[in-house]
């Protein structure tokens, strides 16, 4: 599952499963033990869980780079690695 970001302990991964059909375009985060997907536009958890600040940092930093994460959600569904995504600093 390609890394496309890191900030403060949290890491940024996208990927697609070909036996899955993913409808709606998101990213997994983790944090220590935890993680959630959230979707990329709305963006919103869309399961599991991690601490409220980390959400907060993650839903921050998915609006700065929205438009960057939709295309690597399209480079992904064409079958290509997605690009890495600067951190939120």
């Amino acid at each position: 599952m390609p890394k496309i970001s890191r900030f403060y302990g949290i890491i940024i991964r996208m990927f697609s499963e070909p036996s899955e059909r993913h409808h709606v375009p998101h990213f997994h985060a983790y944090y220590q033990d935890d993680v959630a997907v959230f979707s990329i536009s709305p963006i919103a958890v869309l399961g599991g869980s991690i601490s409220q600040r980390q959400q907060r940092l993650v839903e921050a930093w998915a609006e700065l780079h929205q438009e960057e994460l939709l295309a690597d959600w399209d480079m992904l569904r064409s079958g290509k690695k997605p690009a890495r995504v600067e951190p939120l600093r």
